[in-house]
């Protein structure tokens, strides 16, 4: 189980394609683990064939299947290595959490587009949330705290006033 979640995470910094574990193991916290490594949804055995065909048409419409083009993203001096799942800022690491970090790579590979909270509390918590729009604020300032010069002043990460946040590439 633990290299399946960890393949989990992996695919999900190159796409963003549906994920649905199928496995014997029905224990809650099996299923609560494997979601909150990026699963997008899990089925315990026994199972009828209509229940996983339904699961997956529901997860292909949740799902925008798209890929990470570039596995590198620099904006000024923050660079993101997506294939490392590295963040630096002056060639320093910075030490991210792992929501932390998909919540840097949601913004950056949408940089320049105005992200909704829902939007952002699906795509990074997944697809159970969008109302919980504290999560994303606290972990913003986190992010803010951690990349910015001025987190009060930010210039990466900008707040669109009643709406959510959008990446900003200086330059």
């Amino acid at each position: 189980m633990r290299y399946i979640l960890r393949r989990t995470g992996r695919i999900r910094e190159w796409a963003d394609i549906p994920i649905i574990i199928l496995s014997v193991r029905g224990d809650e916290k099996d299923k609560v683990r494997a979601l909150d490594e990026g699963a997008d949804d899990y089925v315990t055995k026994p199972f009828g064939i209509e229940e996983l065909l339904a699961r997956i048409r529901v997860a292909l419409r949740r799902s925008s299947g798209t890929t990470i083009a570039v596995p590198q993203f620099n904006a000024g001096d923050l660079q993101v290595d997506f294939s490392k799942r590295l963040v630096k800022r002056r060639g320093q690491t910075i030490k991210l959490t792992r929501t932390e970090y998909e919540l840097l790579s949601y913004l950056v590979s949408n940089a320049g587009k105005a992200l909704t909270h829902r939007e952002l509390l699906h795509n990074v918590w997944g697809p159970e949330y969008g109302e919980e729009r504290e999560y994303v604020r606290v972990f913003i300032g986190q992010l803010r705290s951690k990349i910015e010069d001025n987190p009060s002043n930010p210039r990466f990460i900008v707040t669109e006033s009643g709406m959510g946040y959008r990446f900003v590439k200086p330059g």
